[in-house]
């Protein structure tokens, strides 16, 4: 039995206010996920410069994670049937975070990709006030300074330090690429099932595929087909920000809940950040730190002073 199979006896709602070896396998399953999350520009930008739309990395992103999870389904001999109430929750869990995908690598033309990933790191922000929202979370006053803190941030990245203001499309772009995964993270915790995490991470990742073609279709964007090291980049970008980060945030919110499990994304944009100026040459600007320190500080807050709930 995989070491992070979810037990059948718990649901989103109630695992995350569990206690011990449970929790912290959460916060470390976070972590992972955020980590690998941030290595979108890693295999992004090398597909962009070889000419590759967006579309068609995420075409070949999802596809070889697709096939990625039905190899690792079969080894462990694993049912991929599902109930028609499953498989319509998993379809727009699946179509939420291909749409997030979807908008942020569009975003990539318009931002730099260290940029982008900061700002999308909103999302922790959006998650809390959607729980608020609709699922009567309390307002407190940390979680009014962490927002006033991250909008701050992301005013300061909408300048370069030379004035020049940064593309409208691109922000806007990001942002909803960031409400798309809050809604999907406050989704997941309210989705109970009875499935391994494997299987069900199987099911989003292919119903995103899905979504991938059909956004494909509506704009006319063609296939096509990879070549040489445009296969590795692909491989590696199905490997860790989709099978590894969706696998191992699905079991950090499940185990500790949706808000701390999204604020525990910290590490996405310092993680794309490190990778966009060093391997690719983008410039780490004064500005550019100060905004990331609001945003980051904004998440220190939440989670300094998250209280864990217990129903």
């Amino acid at each position: 039995m995989s070491l992070f199979r979810l037990p059948h006896s718990l649901t989103p709602g109630r695992q995350h206010a569990g206690q011990g070896a449970g929790r912290y396998l959460g916060y470390a399953a976070g972590i992972i996920a955020a980590v690998f999350y941030g290595t979108n520009p890693l295999g992004t930008l090398p597909l962009y410069a070889k000419g590759i739309t967006p579309g068609n990395v995420l075409l070949y992103r999802y596809g070889i994670s697709v096939a990625i999870f039905l190899v690792w389904l079969a080894l462990r001999r694993e049912s991929l049937a599902i109930r028609w109430g499953h498989a319509i929750k998993l379809a727009i869990l699946g179509m939420l975070m291909s749409l997030s995908s979807v908008t942020l690598y569009v975003s990539f033309h318009y931002l730099d990709a260290g940029v982008a990933s900061t700002i999308l790191f909103s999302y922790p922000i959006m998650t809390a006030l959607l729980m608020v929202m609709f699922f009567h979370e309390r307002v407190t006053w940390s979680t009014t300074l962490a927002i006033v803190l991250a909008v701050s941030g992301i005013a300061l990245l909408y300048r370069g330090d030379g004035g020049e203001v940064l593309s409208t499309t691109g922000m806007l772009l990001v942002l909803l690429s960031s409400l798309l995964y809050a809604l999907y993270i406050v989704y997941v915790n309210q989705f109970k099932m009875q499935m391994s995490a494997e299987k069900y991470t199987f099911w989003v990742v292919f119903f995103g595929w899905l979504t991938v073609m059909t956004y494909m279709v509506v704009i006319g964007e063609h296939p096509q087909w990879l070549r040489g090291t445009e296969w590795g980049w692909a491989s590696l970008l199905a490997l860790l920000p989709t099978v590894g980060s969706l696998f191992f945030i699905n079991i950090a919110i499940r185990r500790i809940g949706s808000t701390p499990a999204s604020i525990l994304g910290a590490l996405e944009p310092v993680t794309a950040v490190i990778i966009s100026c060093t391997l690719f040459g983008e410039v780490f600007t004064l500005r550019l730190a100060i905004g990331m320190a609001l945003i980051l500080s904004a998440v220190i807050i939440i989670v300094s002073l998250a209280r864990p709930r217990t129903s």
